[in-house]
């Protein structure tokens, strides 16, 4: 895909349209086999949940190789001191990358796990999201009160 994308630029350059790729490709069906994360992000954005007339589902394949590039945790350790909190749920497969941050970032920085809670049950569902934003609203009010 990062070859292809050198490719895709140039096509583009000289005027071909940009050549789109799906987001989450694959079933619009779930059922057992299907992998637990695969099951709850398509549940999520390809049902009304989630789902929005305007979220197309689909990004420009020339970005491939910024994609691969792209490490939000690479330079964490860089915000010590300063305070850093991360929420995730105890069942996101997404939660290990959040404990390495935490981990990378210094004496300031914590992690709140919302017990029971998913990757993408932390965008919509009440009983985990209101623990969240009560964390959130904590740490904003300890340290930008009074900044």
């Amino acid at each position: 895909m990062v070859e292809q994308a050198g490719a895709l630029r140039t096509q583009e350059a000289v005027g071909f349209p940009a050549e789109l790729v799906s987001t989450l490709p694959g079933p619009d069906e779930v059922d057992d086999s299907t992998p637990a994360t695969i099951r709850e992000l398509v549940d999520y954005y390809k049902t009304s949940r989630g789902r929005h007339p305007r979220a197309t589902n689909m990004w420009v394949a020339r970005s491939a190789d910024l994609l691969d590039q792209f490490d939000p945790y690479a330079d964490v350790d860089k915000i010590a001191p300063r305070p850093l909190v991360m929420i995730a749920g105890t069942e996101a497969s997404t939660l290990p990358h959040s404990e390495d941050a935490i981990e990378q970032a210094g004496e300031n920085a914590e992690i709140f796990t919302i017990e029971g809670a998913t990757h993408v049950d932390l965008y919509d569902r009440d009983k985990y999201v209101t623990p969240a934003v009560d964390k959130l609203t904590e740490f904003f009010d300890q340290y930008l009160a009074n900044a």
